[in-house]
């Protein structure tokens, strides 16, 4: 605006417009002089990803793969539980961290998303609700490590957590940050003085097994995950939830409830189990019902907080980077069918 020799509080205008009052183009923003909105139509767009699909499932759960300006796709996905509208976010193109069952990270990290691109996937998902609905959760469990982009996530959470009309009015306990464990970045976050959930995708709870399942395990070690989870309890009084993906076969036995009862014991945290869905071209298999009952079982008999969750969104491939993955690869061999997924939540 300043270069234009406008108000300065034109920009507050328009960002209000943007954020608050759901505007998607210049032409609607009426407070500002016809000839401004036709100028800034000429030279600005407002948003810097386009919708190549939006897949919406019986039970309420909205998918949206968004192209950015340099080709690359992401994904975001809305989940509905009665009043409840919860944004699923992602950080990367792609993932780094390698776990050997998820679809995000098969062919590695691309690059960060900006703060804008983060936040433009909560404002596309808001605008598309009907009137008098709002986003009331946001969970950065998209495609990417939250943590590994965590300078451009803070920023996008900033506006997320502002009063309105500069800000999305979302408290800072409605956001979720969920990490593989990067015992670095989770102490930088305990430090900041946010109120965020912290989310920690555990897996196995013994350093061999999740070596094999989290490659990243290898190099920080799952004590030293563990304690900076301890590290941010005590430093912002936020219950630590550990997500635990359940494999049939591979990390669904009684043995491995029992190490994970044994790390929960003394800890004040939540499991969230989290029962697989399989991704073709992957090995892994989704656990019996009976297995489900029989792990959850074990971590209640040992006076562990835990619940299992709701399978949503299975046939838009809601699980992250299923539907990006697919799209990119269709007409290969390994993408004949639907692989079905979990929305993350």
């Amino acid at each position: 605006m300043a270069e234009r020799g406008v108000a300065g509080y034109r920009a507050r205008q328009i960002w209000s417009w943007v954020i608050d009052r759901r505007a998607e183009r210049f032409e609607t923003m009426t407070d500002l002089p016809r000839a401004l909105r036709e100028e800034l139509d000429l030279t600005f767009e407002i948003f810097t990803t386009e919708t190549i699909t939006r897949s919406v499932d019986d039970d309420g759960t909205t998918k949206l793969l968004l192209s950015c300006r340099d080709g690359e796709t992401i994904e975001t996905v809305l989940m509905a539980e009665g009043s409840r509208r919860t944004v699923c976010v992602s950080t990367q193109v792609g993932c780094g961290m390698g776990c050997v069952f998820c679809a995000s990270g098969l062919k590695g990290v691309v690059r960060n998303l900006t703060r804008g691109e983060i936040l433009e996937q909560i404002v596309r998902q808001r605008n598309a609700l009907r009137e008098g609905e709002r986003v009331s959760h946001v969970v950065v469990m998209g495609m990417g490590e939250s943590l590994a982009n965590l300078d451009e996530l803070l920023a996008a959470l900033e506006v997320v957590c502002a009063p309105a009309p500069l800000g999305l009015g979302l408290s800072q306990r409605r956001v979720t940050i969920s990490t593989v464990g990067l015992p670095d970045k989770m102490r930088k976050l305990a430090e900041l003085d946010r109120r965020y959930h912290l989310a920690v995708s555990l897996h196995a709870a013994t350093e061999s097994l999740r070596d094999r399942l989290v490659p990243i395990s290898h190099k920080v070690g799952l004590g030293a995950v563990i304690d900076a989870a301890d590290r941010y309890f005590e430093q912002t009084g936020r219950q630590v939830t550990f997500e635990y993906v359940l494999l049939g076969g591979v990390n669904d036995r009684g043995e491995d409830a029992r190490a994970l009862a044994e790390l929960m014991s003394t800890r004040s945290a939540h499991v969230n189990l989290i029962p697989y869905n399989p991704v073709a071209g992957l090995e892994f298999e989704r656990p019996s019902d009976a297995a489900v009952e029989r792990f959850t079982a074990i971590l209640k008999s040992r006076s562990v907080s835990v619940t299992v969750r709701k399978t949503k969104g299975r046939v838009i491939d809601a699980a992250c980077g299923q539907l990006r993955r697919r799209t990119a690869d269709a007409g290969s061999e390994l993408f004949q069918g639907d692989p079905l997924g979990t929305a993350r939540e």
